[in-house]
């Protein structure tokens, strides 16, 4: 048990007499933020205290009194106006150090009740190239997934491949009448994705056309409005002042979206090819869509292209995912549940939660106004209805406890909506939960894109970051030529360093935040990075190979864990902070907590090794000691890592 669980155990039955529930007041108990407070700190005592009416030092002192930690805690104290300080005795620390450099899960116990979980990650649409878009999906889902396996829990990673959708509608329209055939038989993932691209502009194009006079008419009237609310405007009025404000940001916003629109008509006018193609097509958008109608129909000719395409998809897009060390237990595209589509839609209908509104089948939900549309005025059936085939399947077949969407969060609705609808149409048991990510942004604050505004390739991107990671490693840490890596391991090192480094950046941000892509900073030797802790790890490594110490041997031998200064008690502390923090993790499925811990342990041990001798240390059980250290600390650090799907090297 860790020093966090320890505490909260003792504490958790002397609540009885207070409170009903004692869970929030136990999450008040965490690690002190300065260590001449103690090792944890509680302030529990005056949220409480002011519920019961009580004096907050005075409950605190009676918490104290009944506590039963002296053979675990050194000191346990009451400070200021109520928060309890926990010390743990140094012997009972570095006795469950070495119970932990024993223990091959370096004391993280296996899930007490394992449970069927999946999670849904990733699902790209297969018919264009995976771009940055699809990083934080895959990187935070396969993370999750790996944390989960870990705990013993049953987990299937689905990869829900959006293979039937309105974009092979637009491939075939394409093939049909742009192809470059030669293109085609040398590249054909390449053409695919430049005929995708080119209908899509094409279809764009004449919308925007049709679009532009509506917003210079916007223009002029939200201008006009506010030349008219300016002058009448009493400036000591907030209300006045707030509307001001808003037509100012609502006409920023139509000039905004005026200069987009017309820059993306004069690229298609300014090419005889593109404008050719665009006035011999005026009505693509309608006929894609008529393309996509076919293929769901099962219309003999299109589906053969469909079957033709989507391997050679699905082979480029697994080419990106074996770079990433990205694996899926299921890859069951949209295409796998049309099959049962129509029969969700009857049973919806059967039950009297979907009726038909204005041609469409629809689900309501008291309190929101958009409908969840389960089929269309066409006929065709919607992402709504897949996922709820989906849910079905996952239920019925996998026997899933809990599914876990990780899935960005302007998909915040559809999932409430679906949530919602599942629950109704009977499947209330299974925790359906989203887990909600921001967007990855350039320097301008605006969703990543190439100097030329395309979205970034995720391919491109990996290419462009072991490229900048070879430099580093060619110099090592100390920025001086590393002549120790021959060239065939220097581009080895170069891809854990490169690709670590863009899934930490990734996974060390709050999933709920959107984050600026920088790679001066993601790449840095310093700070909190991949590279910063995967250099811990190959340093201490080097230490090693320098006493010429074998660290299997040294788990093995009678050596033992001891304290003799306070950077080598810190970074013990730390170590057993491991487990707490996966429990953390999990909670709420958040992998910041777990990069959040390796940067502090990599500082920890940092500060141990600049106070503490270890090669140099003359009295051997204190160097076997730190040696001990040393390596304990270097496991925690590596399996940290490997759960966030990041490898380490003994060199760099």
């Amino acid at each position: 048990m860790h020093p966090l669980a320890v505490i909260r155990e003792q504490l958790s039955p002397l609540f009885q007499e207070y409170v009903g529930d004692p869970s929030p007041y136990l999450e008040m108990v965490r690690p002190a933020q300065d260590s001449k407070f103690g090792d944890f700190q509680a302030n529990f005592a005056m949220p409480l205290a002011k519920k019961l009416g009580k004096n907050p030092r005075e409950l605190a002192t009676e918490f104290v009194e009944k506590l039963q930690l002296g053979e675990i805690c050194e000191t346990v104290e009451v400070a200021g106006p109520g928060f309890i300080n926990f010390k743990f005795n140094s012997d009972w620390l570095t006795a469950r150090l070495n119970e932990m450099q024993q223990d091959d899960r370096l004391l993280i116990s296996s899930a007490d009740e394992p449970k069927t979980i999946i999670v849904d990650y990733s699902a790209p649409n297969v018919a264009k190239p995976m771009h940055v878009g699809h990083l934080r999906s895959t990187v935070i889902g396969n993370t999750l997934c790996r944390i989960l396996n870990f705990l013993g829990h049953k987990v299937y990673g689905d990869n829900h491949l959006g293979d039937w959708g309105t974009q092979f509608g637009m491939i075939i329209f394409g093939y049909k009448n742009f192809l470059d055939e030669d293109q085609f038989q040398q590249a054909s993932v390449e053409e695919l994705a430049r005929l995708y691209k080119l209908v899509n502009q094409l279809s764009e194009y004449h919308e925007l056309v049709k679009k532009i006079p509506d917003i210079q008419k916007k223009i002029e009237s939200t201008s006009a409005q506010l030349q008219e609310q300016e002058a009448n405007a009493d400036p000591k009025d907030k209300q006045q002042r707030k509307a001001v404000g808003k037509l100012k940001n609502d006409l920023a916003a139509l000039k905004e979206g005026l200069i987009s629109a017309e820059e993306k008509v004069a690229v298609v006018t300014s090419s005889p090819e593109l404008i050719s193609q665009a006035n011999a097509h005026p009505d693509i958008a309608r006929l894609a869509r008529e393309e996509t109608a076919k293929l769901h129909r099962g219309d003999e000719e299109n589906l053969k292209l469909w079957n033709q395409f989507l391997p050679l998809c699905i082979a480029a897009i697994e080419e990106v995912y074996q770079r990433l060390d990205v694996n899926f237990d299921l890859v069951l595209g949209e295409s796998y549940f049309q099959p049962f589509l129509q029969t969700v839609v009857e049973e919806l209908q059967q039950k009297g939660l979907a009726v038909e509104s204005q041609g469409a089948v629809c689900v309501f939900h008291e309190g929101n106004e958009a409908p969840f549309i389960v089929q269309k005025t066409d006929g065709a059936f919607t992402y709504a209805t897949t996922d709820l085939a989906t849910i079905r399947y996952r239920v019925e077949e996998l026997k899933a406890d809990c599914i876990l969407y990780v899935v960005d969060a302007r998909q915040g609705e559809h999932f409430k909506l679906l949530f919602e609808t599942a629950e109704k149409w009977g499947f209330d048991k299974i925790d359906l939960r989203h887990i909600s990510f921001g967007t990855v942004l350039g320097d301008d604050k605006k969703p990543f894109k190439t100097r030329s505004g395309d979205t970034v390739g995720l391919e491109s991107l990996i290419d462009e970051s072991i490229q900048r990671a070879r430099t580093i490693v060619d110099v090592g840490d100390d920025a001086k030529p590393n002549p120790e890596l021959d060239e065939s391991t220097r581009q080895s090192v170069a891809e854990i360093v490169g690709i670590g480094a863009i899934k930490y950046a990734d996974l060390r941000h709050n999933r709920e935040s959107d984050y600026v892509f920088n790679w001066e900073k993601m790449l840095a030797t310093n700070g909190d990075t991949a590279t910063y802790i995967q250099y811990a790890c190959a340093r201490i490594c080097g230490i090693f190979r320098e006493v010429g110490t074998n660290r299997e041997s040294l788990r093995e031998s009678d050596s033992k864990v001891v304290f003799t200064h306070d950077a080598e008690r810190a970074l013990g502390l730390q170590l057993l902070r491991f487990a707490e923090t996966i429990e953390a993790v999990v909670a709420d499925y958040r992998p910041n907590i777990l990069t959040a811990y390796l940067f502090e342990t990599a500082n920890a041990l940092t500060t141990f090794y600049g106070n503490c001798h270890v090669k140099n240390e003359p009295d051997a059980a204190i160097r076997a000691s730190r040696l001990l250290l040393c390596d304990l600390t270097v496991r925690v650090l590596e399996q940290g890592l490997a759960l966030l799907g990041i490898q380490t090297a003994e060199k760099m």
